[in-house]
């Protein structure tokens, strides 16, 4: 069975310099009938859970660390078994959830995670946080008129429909989510489809066009 992705919302809380927001965020799951990651296993470990449908889950990919994308992850690392991964700059966010545990390991630019016949390539994008990550997919997706697929990339907050993520909070910058969308994302090819932590999904091409407006909108 070919790879696929699977999705679900969850809804519960986003708490940051004192402030407490309700929020729904997107769980995806791609993987194939015997194995898969999960990407921002959020709020709700036993919904994740039934997402998985018990195939094994290879690791726990987590796109940031604020605290609405990891406060269930020791619960949901527990029911699966699985190793939990995180980009080492966000190490600061993650020890004010769980201040005496750690991840199991480190997702740097560039690492490759293969399951199910695909790769999930990370592509650092700092600026929501400092750790920030996407995760670019380009053998999953749509196919294209000659067969060739459209290629899918999981932005968690760097990117979303209509623009950046938020970056008015501790440890956020403007600049360097803008440089980080420039450079690494709005490179893939337009017809990449976007899977976001928040919200609808987008396509590249959709975003691109708008880079200066949201440029002029953030200064």
């Amino acid at each position: 069975m070919a790879a696929r992705i699977d999705h679900a919302v969850t809804s519960g809380t986003f708490s940051l310099d004192g402030e407490t927001h309700q929020v729904d965020n997107n769980v995806w799951v791609v993987g194939g009938a015997e194995e898969c990651v999960v990407i921002d296993p959020a709020h709700d470990a036993s919904a994740v859970w039934r997402k998985v449908a018990g195939r094994q889950v290879l690791a726990i990919l987590l796109t940031h660390g604020h605290d609405d994308h990891i406060r269930q992850v020791q619960e949901f690392r527990q029911m699966v078994d699985a190793p939990v991964l995180m980009h080492p700059a966000d190490r600061m966010l993650w020890d004010a959830v769980f201040p005496d545990d750690a991840p199991d390991g480190d997702l740097t630019d560039g690492d490759v995670m293969r399951v199910a016949g695909v790769e999930l390539r990370v592509l650092h994008t700092p600026g929501h946080s400092p750790g920030s990550v996407c995760l670019h997919a380009p053998d999953l997706g749509e196919q294209d008129d000659d067969g060739t697929p459209t290629g899918v990339l999981f932005s968690g907050d760097t990117l979303f429909q209509g623009g950046p993520g938020a970056t008015g909070r501790s440890y956020s910058d403007f600049d360097t989510i803008i440089e980080s969308i420039r450079e690494r994302l709005l490179t893939l090819p337009e017809s990449t489809v976007v899977h976001t932590g928040h919200g609808g999904s987008t396509r590249i091409g959709d975003e691109k066009p708008h880079l200066q407006e949201w440029i002029e909108r953030g200064h």
